[in-house]
């Protein structure tokens, strides 16, 4: 566990001094909670994670003020699967979602992080890209500004007037912020559908022309991982002719080095939109008076492959895929200011988390954990060293072989599967401490052939327990 080196103002001595309004008493007891989910945004995708390009000061900053998890993973690499798992607490195997159609039941809605605490006394609201499903539960919250499939950038706000997507999503934030009860608990969920790309459109990555000139003087390294040996070693039925969907967004987005930095910006500029939104959310907190109890959860539904094994987008079992940012900032918990951890956390621990938080019974079909038994003891508290992780979706027309696999004391297997021919296999076997960027599959040699031995009880035991 390791402490971040600024300097954290102390004001509970000056708080404790002066009288507590009905309305503070309130607040204190059922904390706000806003929900910042981004969409395709990598682990790595963040200054404060060492990126020394990309431009995120805002979520930097929130990162050194709450608790960041440096290790956050996603149980199922797809926004929609991603989406439900988050607002379940549960993996795929459990929530049945499998597919981009297949809506929450009326039960099982009831029973997702934003309906429990409307039961509990909370406002709900939701912005953005809701992904679960072809039916919108509308009705279910007090305050409704999300779409259905995957929006487009090219918005209009309120007058009718020309506006990207994420600044609307920004005005939106502060309606519903304006227009909250004084003293009523809220939890706000925000679905950026930034900086995931406007699948086939022209540009896939239109970014708000303010910042065209972000990067513009910059030269973007490619990936080691991007060269063609590494997506030359998978099997000849993976690629299928150079049909695997990744490898035809590729096509399209990385294929040469022009196409890479253009690309690589473009992304780049939309999570510098969002970062921009967030300056501004907690500037409005703080006018409004609300900064001292909001709690602010900011995370992405999976990670991005920028041209590394020859890809693009995500799916697969590559850190680069399911690994993804995470941070907590409660600022009514200054001894969890400036922590950040390595341990594992996953996207099913988000629900109990913020059902904790808000002082609300956690359901016992929610699969996760709440984090703050990580944050209240770090040191001490036993934590998963362990966990399964999957992408069964089977689209006919798409191709994206699915996979299964385990991370365990950062030993990872994977496999990778045809459910079309069930005759085509591949697997994957990392040492993520000898070769964090996982260059080296060691599943053919005898070190991986051990290791895959050692992994194989863990993983059929996670994958039952995932049910």
């Amino acid at each position: 566990m390791k402490r971040f080196v600024f300097f954290l103002p102390v004001v509970a001595a000056a708080l404790a001094l002066r009288p507590v309004s009905v309305q503070e008493s309130q607040q204190a007891a059922a904390p706000n909670i806003i929900f910042l989910l981004a969409d395709d945004q990598r682990w790595d995708a963040l200054g404060v994670a060492g990126n020394p390009v990309i431009k995120t000061p805002n979520i930097d900053q929130l990162a050194r003020d709450g608790f960041y998890f440096r290790r956050s993973y996603v149980t199922t690499p797809i926004c929609a699967i991603s989406r439900a798992s988050i607002l379940s607490g549960q993996y795929a195997r459990r929530h049945g979602i499998n597919d981009f159609g297949t809506p929450f039941t009326e039960a099982a809605l009831a029973q997702t992080y934003p309906l429990l605490l409307q039961k509990a006394g909370y406002r709900t609201g939701f912005i953005g890209k809701y992904g679960v499903g072809n039916k919108m539960p509308v009705s279910a919250y007090d305050y409704w500004r999300g779409f259905d499939g995957q929006g487009n950038y090219a918005a209009r706000d309120s007058q009718g007037k020309p506006i990207h997507l994420t600044d609307l999503m920004g005005q939106q934030m502060d309606e519903f912020l304006q227009g909250n009860p004084s003293g009523k608990p809220f939890c706000l969920s925000v679905s950026f559908k930034a900086p995931h790309a406007q699948d086939a459109a022209k540009p896939e990555f239109p970014y708000a022309e303010r910042f065209a000139s972000v990067y513009s003087d910059k030269t973007l390294k490619r990936p080691t991982a991007a060269q063609d040996k590494y997506y030359r070693q998978f099997p000849d039925w993976f690629r299928n002719n150079d049909q695997n969907e990744s490898r035809i967004r590729w096509a399209r987005r990385f294929a040469t080095d022009s196409m890479f930095q253009q690309t690589t910006k473009s992304y780049f500029r939309l999570i510098t939109g969002i970062d921009e939104v967030v300056g501004n959310l907690r500037k409005a907190l703080k006018e409004r008076g609300l900064d001292k109890n909001t709690v602010i959860v900011y995370t992405s539904d999976n990670g991005f492959y920028e041209g590394e094994y020859g890809f693009a987008d995500k799916w697969y079992g590559h850190e680069l895929s399911i690994r993804v940012p995470l941070i907590v900032y409660d600022p009514r918990q200054p001894a969890w200011h400036g922590r950040t951890t390595d341990q594992y956390t996953l996207n099913i621990d988000l629900a109990p988390t913020l059902l904790t938080l808000a002082g609300v019974p956690v359901p016992s079909q929610m699969q996760g954990r709440p984090l703050t038994q990580l944050m209240n003891n770090a040191l001490k508290t036993p934590w998963r060293t362990e966990f399964f992780f999957e992408h069964l979706i089977n689209i006919p027309t798409v191709f994206i072989p699915q996979s299964e696999g385990v991370l365990s004391a950062d030993k990872k297997y994977v496999h990778y599967f045809n459910v079309r021919q069930s005759a085509d296999s591949y697997e994957e076997v990392y040492d993520l401490k000898a070769d964090p960027q996982e260059l080296a599959n060691l599943a053919t040699q005898p070190k991986g052939q051990a290791l895959k031995k050692s992994l194989l009880p863990t993983f059929e035991r996670l994958k039952q327990a995932a049910r």
